[in-house]
């Protein structure tokens, strides 16, 4: 039975609107299997023992610090909803996909990647950061992320900002080691200073390890 030329003309642009999506999803995959393969180059030749970087879910109501029961992985034990595209073509000077931050000796401290909606820090895992350290808790923590996560907070308590737009972190901890840190809504003003701030730190973090 031949279909009337409505429906023909709804089954054609249906069929059209198909193979749009796919061809959306064959450039996603193939864009997140390039950015995967730059954080395993990248990993790989800076000594980093973690594979895959996964999205952590983001919740408001996540507390600000998530402890990794003892050899638990970070994948483990968080919630992940996908692997995050990292987008290749609008890198700029300050917010590229993925580059490793190092004392003025070339030691590598950590690894910073970014996606559209978060900064990961990985620090090198060979180097054992403990979160119980200072200037760890007493400066990044206290003076750098809280305070900006509470300028934030009353940001939007008085309608200048929304609440999906707000600084949030989390410290992925196994046991007392620093495994990760995840900080959502990173704006441009506030980026030089979160790279210097976690630099600085965990810089003079590892003196104090090498005295």
């Amino acid at each position: 039975m031949a279909l009337d030329p409505e429906k023909m003309k709804t089954l054609i642009a249906f069929k059209k609107r198909l193979e749009n999506q796919l061809e959306t999803l064959d450039a996603e995959t193939k864009e997140t299997q390039i950015a995967l393969d730059i954080v395993n180059s990248m990993l790989l030749e800076k000594g980093f023992k973690r594979g895959d970087l996964k999205e952590v879910s983001i919740q408001s109501n996540l507390p600000k610090e998530v402890v990794l029961p003892k050899h638990k992985t970070h994948e483990d034990q968080i919630d992940t909803r996908s692997t995050p595209t990292l987008t290749m073509l609008t890198v700029t000077q300050d917010r590229d996909n993925v580059f490793p931050l190092k004392t003025m000796n070339d030691e590598t401290l950590a690894l910073i990647c970014f996606n559209k909606d978060a900064m990961h820090v990985m620090p090198d895992e060979s180097k054992q950061f403990n979160a119980k350290m200072p200037p760890f808790q007493n400066f990044l923590v206290e003076k750098v992320l809280t305070k900006m996560k509470e300028k934030d907070i009353e940001l939007v308590h008085n309608n200048q900002l929304e609440a999906n737009k707000a600084l949030t972190y989390e410290i992925i901890k196994e046991e007392d080691l620093i495994r990760e840190i995840v900080i959502h809504n990173v704006d441009d003003e506030r980026l030089k200073e979160l790279k210097s701030s976690i630099r600085w730190t965990l810089e003079k973090m590892y003196e104090k390890m090498q005295s």
